[in-house]
């Protein structure tokens, strides 16, 4: 950590620095980015800040465009793609008046404000977060979407379709749905995935296990150690980021799209939950439910309660309703268990021990912003406390069966999420409360999201598929 931009220039001539790189967010979640050398890094940079527009960020809502951003000293990492050493810096978002203020819809600033109501509100002083991310890695990708012209292609030689043609095929083929753990030769990503995980490691980012996935044609899977929300959004968008630039060096393409592929696998961003006090795990208690204790059950009841809601910032893409479909390990059903897979909410059944209780959030995916998923994750777990939902007593479980082989009779009396986004914003519009405790959430940002989630559904319906010629030209 930086403690003023005299520390920052010595850094930088310690370690030859050529440029310093400042990352922005914008609302849908992805970074965008300014430049420039250390000799304008000054003491003004940190406390007057940069400007730029916020208008282009997303922010619908902004009265005034103007905004500044200011560098926060403690998120940094030197960038490992550069040509130029480049030290990068994370940023917090100001409104520019006669003075500045933080401005209240920055996602960073969402996840610190649901810190700071955790700490006042639900008796603890340290929330965990640990997720997995899901994603395929492709040899080529192709898509056009124009009036005329639409369609997309993806390759990779160890899929399934690879096994009669000619270039590129060694015979070492992945089945469909046969990708899970899969050894050398089969595992073509492995070298890339190492060199990942070491760049990962190398920019602060602590990784659990890496691994691949279900899906033949190319699905990983990269699992992070827990940390607390504004640290853990920090590191899933590096995670994004140096996916993505490590496999676009290897000549190839990474995508984190909960669905790319009809039939196979679906990505998610399974997020693992916990509550603690003191260093005290406040999930555990030994005789309840799978030791969870009541305080664990609030908590899941919360999150359970708001799952149809908390999907307008965990599952906001069209392509998030394409994976959360029956039959592909997709949890579609509102109720927890130990160790059910097809359940919203999983208690791990092998974190036995007290201070590994936790439980696991498994709709969620990356096209998520993910402060601001975590933050709504954080939001309908303490409201799940403060009111004491008994996800027991509500009737979300437990369920400790596989959800799909029941009888259709017995799957009609457990409720199901949301099936696509207009559902999803008829949730949202009438479940929003828990947000905007505290001024956690504003207004503002919960109606631009709304506003993001009902172009995005429009755009959606009016565009004709390749599916649709297939099946309704002829007619």
């Amino acid at each position: 950590m930086f403690k003023n931009h005299h520390e920052v220039q010595e850094f930088c001539r310690n370690n030859e620095i050529e440029f310093i790189d400042f990352k922005l967010l914008d609302l849908a979640g992805r970074w965008h980015h300014l430049t420039i050398t250390p000799r304008r890094f000054t003491e003004e940079t940190i406390t007057q800040g940069i400007g730029f527009d916020g208008s282009s960020y997303g922010f619908l809502s902004v009265e005034k465009s103007d905004m500044v951003f200011k560098p926060d000293l403690e998120s940094y990492f030197i960038d490992p793609f550069n040509e130029s050493k480049t030290l990068v810096f994370m940023t917090r978002l100001f409104k520019v008046d006669e003075a500045h203020y933080r401005f209240e819809s920055d996602p960073r600033f969402i996840c610190e404000k649901a810190i700071a109501y955790m700490k006042e509100k639900a008796h603890a002083d340290q929330v965990l977060l640990g997720p997995e991310f899901e994603y395929y890695t492709f040899d080529r990708c192709q898509f056009e979407l124009t009036p005329q012209a639409s369609g997309f292609l993806v390759d990779t030689q160890q899929a399934e379709w690879h096994s009669g043609k000619v270039e590129n095929n060694s015979g070492y083929i992945v089945s469909h749905k046969g990708g899970y753990h899969v050894d050398r030769p089969k595992d073509i990503n492995f070298d890339m995935r190492n060199e990942i995980v070491s760049l990962l490691e190398q920019v602060g980012v602590p990784v659990k296990y890496h691994h691949p996935e279900v899906g033949g044609p190319g699905q990983q899977e990269i699992e992070l150690d827990f940390e607390g929300p504004v640290v853990m959004g920090d590191r899933s968008m590096l995670v994004k980021y140096i996916i993505k630039n490590t496999s676009h060096l290897y000549g190839r393409t990474a995508t984190f799209m909960p669905k790319p592929i009809y039939g196979e696998a679906g990505s998610g961003m399974h997020v693992h939950m916990q509550l603690l006090n003191e260093g005290v795990n406040l999930f555990y208690e030994k005789g309840g439910y799978s030791n969870m204790s009541k305080i664990g059950l609030y908590a899941m009841g919360g999150i359970l309660k708001h799952a149809p809601s908390l999907m307008a910032f965990t599952n906001p893409s069209t392509n998030s309703f394409k994976r959360l479909v029956p039959g592909y390990e997709a949890p579609v059903s509102l109720c927890f268990g130990t160790a059910n897979r097809s359940s919203v909410v999983r208690i791990p059944g092998y974190a036995i021990e007290p201070n590994r209780k936790r439980f696991e959030f498994r709709p969620s995916d990356a096209t998520a912003n993910p402060y601001l998923a975590y933050a709504a994750l954080m939001m309908a777990m303490f409201d799940g406390i403060e009111n004491e939902i008994d996800p027991i007593k509500e009737g979300y479980g437990p369920l400790d069966v596989n959800i799909f082989k029941l009888s259709d009779e017995e799957r009609s009396k457990i409720g199901a999420l949301p099936k696509d986004l207009y559902q999803v914003i008829e949730a949202i519009e009438a479940d929003q409360s828990y947000l905007l405790k505290d001024g956690v959430f504003t207004q503002a940002i919960i109606n631009d999201q709304i506003n993001y989630l009902k172009k995005e559904a429009l755009a959606e319906g009016l565009q004709p598929s390749p599916r649709e010629y297939k099946v309704y030209y002829d007619l």
